[in-house]
């Protein structure tokens, strides 16, 4: 029996687990759904009879990213540490994990995305990771995007938060397919059907494998850039500025402190 979530719909069929957010209009990450994908990840890691997940969003929105106003100092360690369990659950999950795209995947929404195995995105989506933009950082693609898609390519994408379609996320190694968006399922079910002739056990450890050695080192890095944003970042004027202005919905004046 699955369990029934507000912020995410979980439906299994063994072998294959769907996991979608469901925050609409625009998928949010705030901190309910956080601890919800927590618990889901939680309770399909203990199901032997699943071998693989499937997270999704909606036609409109895979996530648009983490709640801005759990930004906020009082917030931010919390928020932090409530999504980056998340990502370290995604990422020491024994079961493949295939993230499918579909419309906006910015910020932590992408972040969610790219630490998943097998990433299949529609053409026309939009990704970018777009805190630099308010004067933050996102911590997880600091740490990881530079080894999917170079170092140059990744500080493009961190430090000026520009937006790409699915089209250049396949170019340059951010996802592992893409389609026009009424073929994405197609792209999924080829790869599923393909997971569902292979041993999950064999998967699995495969998956421990080839993992391990950047696994040490991305540990080690988000501990790193989680330090760095709640001691340097959060204290800074900009990044309160950067926050409020975007409540606000008016144009951020920086002070370069």
């Amino acid at each position: 029996m699955d369990t029934q979530f507000a912020k995410i719909k979980l439906e299994t069929a063994a072998p294959i687990a769907r996991l979608r957010l469901n925050n609409g209009p625009l998928n949010v990450i705030d901190v309910p759904m956080m601890e919800e994908l927590s618990a889901a990840l939680t309770e399909l890691e203990a199901r032997p009879g699943i071998s693989a997940i499937v997270i999704s969003g909606s036609p409109k929105a895979f996530s648009v990213g983490v709640d801005v106003k759990a930004h906020t100092p009082d917030k931010v360690a919390e928020m932090l540490g409530k999504f980056h369990a998340v990502i370290r659950a995604l990422l020491k999950t024994r079961k493949v994990t295939i993230a499918a795209v579909e419309g906006a995947c910015l910020g932590g929404g992408a972040e969610l995305a790219f630490v998943c195995d097998l990433v299949y995105t529609a053409r026309n989506a939009s990704w970018a990771f777009p805190e630099i933009k308010l004067a933050c950082y996102p911590p997880v693609a600091s740490v990881g995007l530079a080894a999917l898609v170079g170092q140059k390519r990744a500080a493009d994408l961190v430090l000026t938060g520009r937006q790409i379609s699915g089209d250049e996320a396949l170019a340059i190694g951010l996802a592992t397919g893409a389609a026009p968006a009424d073929e994405l399922e197609a792209l999924v079910q080829d790869a599923l059907a393909r997971l569902a002739q292979l041993s999950p056990a064999a998967l699995a450890l495969a998956k421990k494998a080839f993992y391990a050695w950047d696994a040490i080192h991305f540990d080690k890095g988000l501990d790193r850039a989680e330090k760095i944003y709640l001691e340097e970042l959060v204290k800074t004027d900009d990044c309160a500025e950067g926050i409020r202005a975007f409540m606000e919905k008016r144009p951020p004046v920086w002070k370069g402190k």
